[in-house]
């Protein structure tokens, strides 16, 4: 049993073989079974990638704003190449591409129901997956077009003057601040849609 947890990729297996096991308790229990010929199925699959992509986003995001950031002062010179030079790249590679899948499966599931179209609009009925597809726009902007590559320039993997180095980690920094500002009524908005609107 310890080896699967002494293994990130064996621990998500297990985690995966465990849901296996749950759905097929269930489909004994229930006789009701995945029906992967069923268009409500997939649609209820990419919903769950969806938020498990945007569970990795945001806890990512928050660990940068309420851990990483406000700890590195706090953290011996001598030490803190340990979190610049091997967690944050690490950490921000998770980051990117988990604010990738989060839009991505986002998409898919908007199309998949049929409201991408008037969500985008902020139609009637909408109006709340609508701000909140907007505002996780903007977020994965920030992401991939603010924060990645001025962190590229902060953390030294592009090799950029002191002076520059200091104002992309400022850039970065604001823009990883504006993203949590965003996540707030984002997060609100997307449960909202689901629970009646506003």
């Amino acid at each position: 049993m310890g080896a699967i947890f002494q293994s990130l990729g064996r621990t998500v297996a297990a985690g995966v073989v465990l849901l296996v096991v749950f759905l097929v308790i269930a489909g004994l229990g229930t006789g009701q079974w995945v029906r992967i010929n069923d268009h409500s199925w997939w649609a209820f699959f990419f919903r769950w990638l969806h938020v498990l992509s945007g569970v990795m986003w945001i806890g990512l995001l928050w660990y940068f704003n309420f851990v990483q950031t406000p700890s590195m002062p706090k953290i011996p010179d001598e030490q803190k190449p340990a979190v610049s030079k091997v967690i944050a790249p690490t950490a921000l590679f998770w980051f990117r591409w988990a604010a990738m899948a989060t839009i991505v499966t986002g998409i898919i599931v908007a199309t998949m129901m049929g409201y991408i179209g008037k969500a985008l609009t902020l139609q009637g009925g909408y109006h709340a997956i609508g701000l909140g597809m907007w505002l996780g726009a903007i977020m994965w902007f920030n992401v991939w077009f603010v924060i990645w590559p001025n962190q590229k320039k902060a953390l030294g993997i592009v090799q950029v003057e002191p002076a520059e180095k200091a104002a992309a980690a400022k850039r970065a920094g604001m823009a990883s601040r504006i993203n949590t500002m965003l996540s707030i009524p984002m997060l609100f908005c997307m449960v909202a849609q689901q629970n009646g609107g506003f």
